[in-house]
Formats: C-alpha cells, sequence, structure tokens
C-alpha cells in the first residue's frame, strides 16, 4: 500500500539549510503536498553519518512557520522535526538531500543524507535520500535531478513501504539529456582508500590534518549503484536498518558452540 496524497513532508538535509539542494527539494516536494516543512543544519554537516548532539545544546532558530535552522546533525534535524516541530501530527514522508555529490556504496555510512533518511526507518516513517552526482570543479547538473527526482518519487510513493525500509537515489553526473534510464540497484563497494587523512602544517609550524576524498575505480559490478551511475543512470537502492549476516550466524554459533563449558 502506497502514501496517501498531500502527504506532510519533513525536508532535511546535510548541506546545510541555504544549500541550492534542499532549496530544490522543497521546490519538488511541493509538487506532492502543501504540507511541507524544512529541518536542517545551520551549515554543512556532510560525513556527519548517524551521529546525534548529546554532549552538547542543540540550537535553533526558526525562520519562519515552517523552517527551522538547526545548530546540530542531520539526525538532529529528523529527530527535532518529528517530535519538537511536528507535534500535531508527525510527518509521512522525509526526504533528504538533494545532496551535493554522490552517496553510493560505502558512503552511506558516512553520509548525513543517508542517516537522516535512516532515522525516518528507525522511526517507521518512509524516507527517501536523494544526491546529485558531481565532479569536483565543475558544473553541477542539477537540472537532471530536478526531472528525475518527481519521477523517482511519484513511483516511490506507491511503493509497499515495509518497516525498516529507506531508499537511497542517486543522479548520475550528465546533462538531461544523456540521462540512459533509472534502474533498481543494489549497494556496491568500491576498493579501499576512497577517504585518507593528508597532513599539512600550519603558519605556526603545528600539523593539521584534512580528510581527503578520492574515489578510486573499480566495485561497480553489474547491477550495483556504482555501475548504474556510470551508464548515465538513476541509481535507485532500497536499504534497511537490519544488517546481520544471516549466513555467518551459524559459523558462529559452531564456533561458541562450547563456549558454556569454556566459561564455566
Amino acid at each position: 500500500m502506497g502514501l496517501k496524497a498531500n502527504p506532510r513532508i519533513l525536508v532535511v538535509n546535510d548541506d546545510g539549510i541555504d544549500a541550492p539542494g534542499i532549496v530544490l527539494l522543497e521546490e519538488i516536494a511541493r509538487q506532492f503536498s502543501d504540507d511541507v516543512w524544512v529541518v536542517a543544519p545551520d551549515e554543512e554537516r556532510s560525513g556527519a553519518g548517524h551521529s546525534m548532539s548529546i554532549s552538547h545544546p542543540v540550537r535553533v532558530v526558526q525562520r519562519d512557520e515552517r523552517h527551522w535552522a538547526v545548530r546540530g546533525t542531520p539526525t538532529d534535524c529528523a529527530l527535532l522535526g518529528i517530535y519538537e516541530f511536528m507535534t500535531d501530527k508527525a510527518p509521512d514522508l522525509i526526504l533528504s538531500g538533494i545532496n551535493r555529490g554522490p552517496n553510493l556504496a560505502e558512503d552511506i555510512t558516512y553520509s548525513g543524507t543517508a542517516s537522516a533518511a535512516m532515522e525516518g526507518a528507525v522511526l517507521g516513517i518512509p524516507a527517501i535520500a536523494l544526491s546529485q552526482i558531481i565532479r569536483y570543479q565543475s558544473p553541477i547538473h542539477w537540472d537532471t535531478a530536478r526531472k528525475y527526482a518527481p519521477i523517482v518519487i511519484r513511483q516511490l510513493l506507491e511503493l509497499d513501504w515495509k518497516p525498516g525500509l529507506f531508499v537511497n537515489v542517486n543522479f548520475p553526473n550528465c546533462p538531461v539529456d544523456e540521462v540512459t534510464g533509472i534502474r533498481a540497484t543494489t549497494q556496491g563497494q568500491r576498493p579501499s582508500g576512497c577517504f585518507r587523512p593528508v597532513r599539512r602544517v600550519d603558519e605556526r609550524h603545528v600539523p593539521y590534518y584534512w580528510i581527503k576524498i578520492g574515489f578510486p575505480e573499480g566495485g561497480d559490478d553489474d547491477g550495483n549503484d556504482l555501475h548504474a551511475v556510470l551508464d548515465n543512470k538513476v541509481s535507485i537502492t532500497p536499504l534497511q536498518l537490519e544488517m546481520t549476516a544471516h549466513a555467518v550466524v551459524p559459523e558462529i554459533a559452531a564456533l561458541f558452540a562450547d563456549a558454556d563449558a569454556v566459561t564455566n
């Protein structure tokens, strides 16, 4: 059973409340509903993952009736939107993004964009993370996301949303007229080494580090998200909270079959 017409939508992101991607996403969300709320970080929180602020206060600035800027993580934003700002009725749908950059393969473990959608899954709310793939220091093809995000969202509204499910969408790094289709995908995995610390020295001769992002080629097996976007296709990957490696459970159980005897 899909979502009802005119759903209440919570829009979040990790690039910040003024980022072009979230401005575009709100515009798109309004094609589906007049009940759209925006709760987003007051500045970029890329790479925040599924973190939440538990050791310092989360400050909030309300910009108008349905827009809040949060000094916190994307997960904080989802929690505040659901529990504090939309108190009369919870959202029917969370849209997270549109991220400036890819959220493919293992990116989702770092991504604040994906994690805000993940928080929706934790709370039983259908959630979609959306990202526009870019090449740094090159024009961003926002028009690709502008055209295909409504198509993707409209179809996903008809999905039978199972508990613990969220969906990760990536738009390819190409102009609209070069997109070759939409593909349901699995999550890929790149070769190791995408993120590395780079040592530098400041003007007082004190070392510090940047985390350098560099995606090595590989891991684009047929059917996964990496392969889809190389083919200039929109990638749609269903993800779930339940991460148990079920095939390994019997092996571990066998290893510890005599554990009680050993510990006693």
